[in-house]
């Protein structure tokens, strides 16, 4: 079966802590509903650096790329189905959604 990444782009931080705690609840609960759909769930990511083609470094990122999720779906559509029923975008944030590609010799 495909795996599809999705990928979480900006979104607004909760203004309050009980806000938070709702949000992450509402998070946790789309991610159970995954079952064994979920390949790698809830992957955040933190200290980002960008590497240059000269090989200079510089911090931070150049998208507002945030973290990921792992799914196993049937098709596209199904995937998009499950992207859209993510509470990410409950806080402004939008998802990207690609299909993983196998590559020879990865299982």
């Amino acid at each position: 079966m495909p795996q599809y990444v999705l990928v979480y782009l900006g979104g607004n931080p909760p203004s309050t802590p009980e806000e938070g705690k709702q949000h992450m609840a509402k998070y946790m609960e789309w991610l159970s509903s995954l079952g064994d759909s979920a390949v790698s769930p809830a992957n955040p990511l933190k200290n980002t650096n960008t590497v240059h083609p000269d090989g200079s470094v510089t911090e931070g990122g150049t998208t507002t790329m945030s973290g990921y999720t792992v799914i196993r779906a049937d098709s596209m559509d199904n995937a998009l189905s499950t992207a859209k029923a993510c509470p990410f975008l409950d806080v402004g944030g939008s998802l990207e959604v690609s299909e993983l590609m196998q590559m020879p010799g990865n299982r």
